[in-house]
């Protein structure tokens, strides 16, 4: 299947090895770069910096293919970090990572890919594309189960997962880095990006009241499960549902952030046993297939975050376009916000943003 195929090269091993791979398989590989966020924040780190490009252009040179530094810092301010401030000040916890995926390496890359003649987009995340004998292709999760991303990858359509290349999905992490090493990339020893790229020191409320001050509420009362006034919170931007740390004061007992009322500007704090909840809506519902996810089939499981390991559970038409997800067993710390991906087996069917 040899042809020309454009990778995503975010200067971290994982797409170095990616590259490496394709060009050891005759592709002719275009490397490209996405000038995404500048950090002004002294002794930041983060996935997006001109360091991190600087590498990718280097493994380019070292394995000799074309390198492309693409600037779209416009772009992902409009679609990634307008959306992720507006999420918070709604008192909801978004997940950057899936808009990022689905407007830029899988949508502004596929433009870039059809301007320079590429057949093919690839990355190097942890998921497996398969194709069925009928010419549909499955989204699956990666061989290595711990390094899984196919959770932020439920948007893909079945046009872009025809068009798409995970060329570690089927390797251990423990793999690409001997590979690496072995081939003497300079990204074989690179620590990994855990945290959201533009908000490098990981401080969320202070990003969030930096980039839009203005729609922040402020101040306001912590509430129990019956709203009686408990005490004073510092912005519902500072807390998502199941945290218990750092909340400011204490009343005797241990407590955690049940569910946040942006129009009171509220908080609300219960138990851990507050906590548990069976059903949930999903809105912003996409399929990597046809709809027949919706019908309540045998094996069908929920993922609710992306560390959160996918329970049992039936989906069902919501009306409104949105998706009713019934567990089997009640689940814990279910965040409005984050995204709500159903599988079956190792299938991505679909997923949605909790409401």
């Amino acid at each position: 299947m040899a042809g020309k195929v454009l990778v995503a090269m975010s200067g971290g091993v994982d797409s170095s090895v990616a590259a490496l791979v394709l060009k050891e398989q005759g592709f002719d590989v275009v490397g490209a770069s996405m000038h995404l966020f500048s950090c002004d924040r002294p002794h930041a780190k983060s996935c997006c910096s001109a360091r991190d490009r600087m590498d990718a252009r280097r493994v380019c040179e070292m394995i000799g293919v074309p390198f492309l530094s693409l600037d779209h810092r416009r772009d992902f301010k409009r679609l990634v970090i307008e959306p992720f401030v507006a999420e918070y000040l709604k008192g909801r916890t978004p997940s950057p990572c899936i808009l990022c995926n689905q407007h830029l390496k899988f949508g502004v890359l596929f433009d870039e890919a059809g301007r320079i003649g590429a057949s093919h987009v690839a990355t190097g995340h942890y998921a497996q594309v398969v194709a069925r004998g009928d010419g549909s292709f499955g989204l699956h999760r990666g061989h290595d189960v711990a390094k899984d991303q196919s959770y932020f990858l439920f948007t893909l359509t079945q046009k872009e997962l025809g068009k798409v290349l995970f060329p570690v999905g089927k390797m251990a992490k423990t793999e690409v880095r001997r590979i690496a090493k072995e081939k003497g990339l300079p990204t074989s020893e690179k620590t990994e990006s855990q945290e959201i790229c533009f908000v490098a020191d990981g401080d969320y409320a202070s990003f969030v009241e930096e980039a839009g001050p203005c729609g922040s509420k402020g101040a306001g009362d912590f509430v129990d499960t019956e709203g009686k006034k408990i005490g004073r919170h510092k912005g519902i931007h500072c807390y998502t549902v199941g945290q218990r740390r750092g909340l400011g004061f204490g009343v005797g007992r241990r407590q955690y952030v049940v569910g946040i009322d942006a129009e009171r500007n509220e908080v609300v704090l219960g138990t851990n046993g507050d906590l548990l909840k069976k059903e949930i809506s999903v809105r912003a519902v996409s399929f990597t297939g046809s709809t027949e996810g919706l019908s309540p089939a045998d094996g069908v499981e929920v993922q609710i975050r992306s560390t959160h390991r996918a329970a049992p559970a039936r989906i069902e038409d919501g009306g409104d376009g949105t998706v009713k997800v019934v567990f089997e067993e009640a689940q814990r710390a279910i965040a409005p916000g984050q995204a709500a991906v159903f599988y079956r087996g190792s299938e991505v069917i679909g997923g949605g943003l909790i409401a």
